[in-house]
């Protein structure tokens, strides 16, 4: 997947469209993310010891990651990714790291 937990995203379909969050937790099977603040669903509980008053509670649901983009400075980006050489140690390194595509700046 190309959104990673930490991620600043940006919900482009959907109800919750033009919201942005930070992703929480990545699904990769089910290709989802929990965003922060996003998709935020009630739910019935019955009293219990750990919650004496029971009611309605409020937590966020998980998104497809198809609904979401990398919130980057020009707005939602689109992810790329891109071979980065660097000098660790006298050595050089090659790693692949995350691109915005729309502003070139490394995510990783």
């Amino acid at each position: 997947m190309k959104i990673k937990k930490g991620d600043k995203v940006r919900v482009i379909s959907g109800e919750n469209k033009g919201k942005e969050g930070k992703v929480l937790r990545v699904y990769p099977k089910t290709d989802r993310v929990l965003v922060e603040g996003v998709n935020i669903i009630k739910k019935h509980a019955k009293p219990t010891q750990n919650n004496p008053d029971g009611g309605i509670l409020e937590y966020e649901a998980p998104i497809h990651v198809s609904n979401v983009m990398i919130a980057d400075k020009n707005g939602p980006s689109r992810v790329g990714y891109k071979t980065v050489t660097e000098t660790v140690r006298k050595k050089e390194v090659t790693r692949k790291v995350r691109v915005a595509k729309k502003s070139g700046e490394v995510l990783d």
